[in-house]
């Protein structure tokens, strides 16, 4: 007997080896000393900071060719519209320092002692035009540096990366330091774990009011905002940055193309309750004189209704600013095809149903600290956040210097000089204050200097979970050990005083997994 279950745990621990077999998985061990077998093996596979190093792995792979592929041309808004410059082929080298002309090599343990930051050039191949002799003429040039991008240890591209005990101590590293940091003018700091409410997922709560509301953060590639559909006094209203204030939901719909009102009341349901909620909101809308979606896109282009910031451009004809901000930032991550809003006008209705239906029974509230509602921003979304603001400043510093300039004629010249993304990044790190205007994000303490007084303080470093909100509110809700952190997060390892509750820490052996690409899984779902 216990030869058979030697001879099984054996071979389940050569299977965790060789990509972990889900038919030895799938059984359960029932023996506890079998149970702590399995547990180096698991280390061997996955280590202890597996969901960092997968994070920005994910980033410098993907994520910033995705950002690159987005914001790829530059053109000349005042003069000749001929003249412009694209990005192509982005990709990240080994982390390296230029000295005179001459670059060497860099390695964690010399940035450490020589106070330097352990970063890599981010290089680009870019496709540009010139102006000589009045002639426009094409150009490339391969493996321009626009920035250079901070390196955490032991990801894929630092030198570090699958050495073994020997080859790391040469380098004057320790063979069992997990990794998972960066190293910013010779310090060693770790971006902690941020949480974060869902993304692109409805969640029915109250404002500070007590009025329900269903909010979405929605999350593309281009573009990021929160929309907000309220019960006010009876009347559905959507609030979105973009306008100057609270927009009634059936001039939105109308605007959307879906003029007629029994087909928005049939959309959210047969309940009479239903279009009983609704009908101050289609009253209001007839007061408003608002029937056609030619005239609710008026109603939307007026000056008490639309702001519009100066990074965002959209055409100028009559309602085509409205139409394009109902496009690209209400709701963002839902499709629109050819001017085709029925899938929006679909999912505002959904939105709506599930806040009717929360007015009519609280039981339908959704739990904000139940951690199904939540997900965890790892340093590689973090980062590719703060990239993505900072290359799309300077690709507008670059496009306003090029105009203003009227001897230069190279756009290149503007892109080589401008080192705001190099100096940001490293600002934002060494400091831990993330500063994201377009976004409106302004959050301190983000980054925290590794403590090395144990290794188990160390590794709880690496897992602690940062709150999105204060400290200093007096809430007993987000404090509470909720059930459905069980086996995720540990239940003891929390801060005394007015943080308690607030900063968690995951359990050791917690599996966080990170960005994928979505085209891979929706094929897949399309097959079946």
């Amino acid at each position: 007997m216990s030869m058979d279950c030697d001879s099984t745990m054996s071979s389940q621990s050569n299977n965790l080896n060789n990509g972990i077999d889900k038919k030895y998985l799938a059984s359960p061990i029932k023996n506890s000393v079998d149970k702590y077998q399995l547990i180096p093996e698991f280390l061997k596979v996955r280590g202890l900071v597996k969901q960092h190093l997968a994070s920005f792995n994910y980033l410098v792979k993907t994520d910033i060719k995705k950002i690159v592929r987005a914001n790829h041309e530059i053109r000349s808004s005042t003069r000749d519209p001929n003249i412009y410059l694209r990005y192509r082929d982005v990709r990240i080298g080994e982390p390296s320092m230029t000295y005179d002309g001459v670059r060497e090599k860099l390695s964690p343990q010399k940035c450490r002692l020589a106070d330097l930051t352990y970063a890599a050039p981010i290089f680009v191949t870019v496709d540009y035009t010139m102006t000589r002799n009045g002639q426009i003429s094409m150009l490339t040039q391969k493996d321009v540096v626009i920035a250079r991008m901070p390196i955490m240890l032991r990801s894929c591209l630092c030198v570090l990366y699958e050495k073994d005990e020997e080859q790391l101590a040469k380098l004057g590293e320790c063979p069992l330091d997990p990794g998972g940091y960066f190293i910013v003018n010779g310090r060693e700091k770790v971006i902690l774990i941020q949480e974060q409410l869902s993304k692109n997922r409805i969640i029915i709560d109250t404002d500070r009011k007590g009025c329900v509301q269903a909010s979405v953060i929605c999350s593309t590639e281009k573009t990021k905002s929160k929309t907000i559909i309220k019960m006010e006094k009876e009347k559905v209203y959507l609030e979105l940055n973009m306008f100057k204030t609270k927009v009634p939901i059936m001039v939105v719909m109308k605007a959307m193309g879906m003029e007629s009102d029994q087909e928005v009341v049939q959309m959210i349901g047969r309940d009479p309750r239903y279009s009983a909620l609704l009908l101050p909101s289609i009253e209001e809308c007839a007061d408003l004189k608002l029937f056609t979606q030619h005239q609710a896109l008026e109603f939307l282009e007026s000056d008490k209704m639309l702001t519009m910031p100066s990074y965002y451009t959209a055409p100028v004809e009559k309602g085509a600013r409205a139409l394009s901000i109902l496009r690209d930032m209400f709701l963002a991550h839902v499709p629109v095809n050819q001017h085709n809003f029925r899938k929006k006008c679909i999912y505002v209705a959904v939105m709506m149903r599930r806040m009717m239906e929360a007015i009519l029974n609280k039981d339908a509230m959704d739990d904000k600290d139940y951690v199904g509602n939540k997900r965890l921003e790892l340093s590689g979304q973090l980062l590719s956040l703060l990239f993505e603001d900072l290359f799309k400043t300077m690709n507008d510093e670059v496009r306003r210097e090029f105009d203003a300039s009227s001897k230069s004629s190279d756009l290149l010249y503007h892109v080589k000089k401008s080192n705001r993304i190099t100096v940001e990044l490293q600002r934002t790190l060494s400091t831990g204050n993330w500063d994201i205007k377009r976004f409106r994000m302004h959050r301190k303490g983000m980054t925290e200097v590794l403590a090395r007084l144990s290794y188990i303080g160390t590794l709880g470093y690496m897992t602690k979970i940062k709150p999105q909100f204060e400290k200093s509110r007096k809430v007993s809700g987000p404090r509470a050990l909720q059930p459905s952190q069980f086996g995720m997060i540990c239940p003891c390892d929390t801060p005394e005083g007015e943080a308690c509750g607030l900063v968690k820490n995951l359990a050791l052996m917690t599996h966080v997994t990170t960005d994928e690409d979505a085209r891979t899984i929706m094929s897949l779902v399309q097959s079946l």
